[in-house]
Formats: structure tokens, sequence, C-alpha cells
């Protein structure tokens, strides 16, 4: 983990599929159980920044999902599969014994949030949506009018190698580099947390659930939309977006229409990691969200 702060606790629980590696920080009685992105990176990324919450009196839960990082490596594709995770995060949350929990998914961990929500609402405290969307129909179209920035030669350039299956060309690599420095991270380094995240990605659990790149959705979840079901969220919900999110600002507020009791923050200088990019602001948001229902 590099010089980054260390959990307090490392533990493996046993979840549908096989075990998982599970990062406690900080001893507080208000649980933020954290949900990362992917699907099938390893949740340093998350891990590491949000650890920061643990010094403003909450006990940090991560876990890296099955298929990645530190958890078992299943190869069995049927796994990998949005119900399954459900089970998932139910495991490690009933395994730790962590009572109700402010929930926070961050990317793919909003839409395995929402679904836990709409199954086990009664062991939710609040939610938190970080650089999330509800319909990924919408979220796809929204990419490819990001993509088209980039110019009808490239885009035809991409297109053909998607066709051909040969997106790991480097002319193809290449414009999805350009693309992930505008709206994943616009950070001139980016942190070594999420270098590390991206560098042990289970393409796997990637390509079975969303496709070769963020910018291709080919994969089971190309369908899945819950915006018509965001009304049986009831409990107090937190959407962030950046302003160059990849999942855009407009999915952020078809979200906060539909939730019942929904606060939405844009954050101006960021894309897809405000907590890396906008950190002051971003945790400055969280925390004044969570402390306003500490105990709910």
């Amino acid at each position: 983990m590099s010089a980054e702060r260390q959990p307090d606790e490392t533990q493996r629980v046993k979840v549908p599929g096989g075990e998982v590696a599970v990062y406690s920080f900080g001893s507080g009685e208000e649980v933020l159980l954290c949900l990362h992105g992917g699907p099938g990176l390893s949740c340093d990324y998350v891990r590491d920044s949000h650890s920061v919450m643990a010094d403003r009196g909450y006990r940090v839960v991560c876990h890296d999902q099955l298929g990645s990082g530190a958890s078992d490596r299943p190869k069995d594709l049927s796994l990998w599969n949005v119900e399954r995770f459900v089970q998932e995060v139910e495991a490690v949350r009933a395994g730790l014994d962590l009572g109700r929990v402010h929930l926070l998914g961050q990317s793919w961990g909003t839409w395995l949030g929402i679904d836990y929500c709409l199954e086990y609402l009664k062991n939710v405290k609040t939610f938190t949506l970080a650089n999330g969307s509800a319909d990924i129909p919408h979220t796809f179209a929204e990419m490819q009018r990001l993509r088209r920035a980039l110019g009808p030669e490239t885009i035809a350039m991409m297109q053909r190698h998607e066709a051909e299956g040969s997106t790991d060309h480097p002319e193809y690599m290449a414009a999805v580099t350009i693309l992930y420095y505008r709206h994943l991270c616009r950070c001139t380094e980016w942190p070594a947390a999420l270098n590390r995240s991206l560098e042990q990605i289970n393409m796997d659990v990637y390509g079975t659930m969303w496709g070769p790149n963020e910018f291709c959705c080919t994969g089971n979840l190309k369908d899945w939309s819950r915006l018509d079901r965001l009304g049986e969220i009831t409990v107090p919900v937190l959407v962030l977006t950046g302003q160059h999110d990849e999942l855009t600002p407009e999915g952020a507020r078809l979200m906060h229409e539909r939730f019942p009791d929904s606060t939405l923050v844009a954050f101006p200088n960021s894309s897809h990691t405000p907590f890396f990019e906008e950190p002051e602001e971003y945790f400055r948001v969280l925390l004044g969200f969570l402390n306003a229902r500490r105990g709910t």
C-alpha cells in the first residue's frame, strides 16, 4: 500500500463465490461502508482516499470485491452480475456485524449501492452516490457525446477498432487516454492509489459486466436502469458529480429529481474522482452531510 495509511484491521469474509478482503479504519460507532468502482478494480483508490473519514469520527470499511485486489479471483464468469454482488455486500455488512451503515458507492459502486438499497434499505442510514448514475443507456449516450469532442476522424477510427475487436491497438488506446485525462481524473499526475487500482483490474469481471474500456459498453450492465425505482429509496441521499465527469452531471440530475430526500453537489474543477481533484471541498461536503444525520 505504498506510504498510504494502513488499515487498523484487515479481515477475510466469506461471500457467495469465495472470500473477500475487508479493510477497516477507525473505531467510531457510525460506519461508512464504501463500495468501489470498476467493476473489477481493487478498492485501493476509494479505500485510501476515504480513510481520512476515520479522523472525523467514522469507522470506514471498504472491501476488494470478489475478483479484485486481494480477494479471491474465481474464473466462473457466471459470478459477475449485480445480483450476486448485492448479496456480497450484505455478507460483508452482516459478517462484520456493522449494523445500519452510511453507504457510499463510487462509479459502478453507485449502481451496486442502488440495488443494495432496493433490497436491504433497512440496513442503510444514508446513501451517498459519488460519480454515479441510475440509467446505463443514458450514461452510455452521454459518454458518446463526450467522445465526439475528439472529432469525426478519431471517432471513426475508434469505431473501426471496436468493430474489429482491436481495442488494444495503440492509436485506439491513445484516444482513450485523452478521454481518461479529461473525464476520469484531471490531476496532472494520477494518485498512486488510483494507478494501483487500474493496474490490478480484472478484465474478466470488467469485460463481462461493462466492456473493453470506459467508453465502450458491451457487457451485461448495458441495459441496467433503476430510474423508475429511485422513489423507493427513502433514506437521505447525497448525489455528487464532477463538472467534467464521464458519468455526467445530467445523469446526476436525473437521479436527484427522483430520490425523495436528495442533495446534489457538483464539483466545478473535477471529473470522475473529486476526492483526488478537489479533496478539501469533497470531504467538507461529505462530512457535513453525514454529520447532520449521525445517529439516525
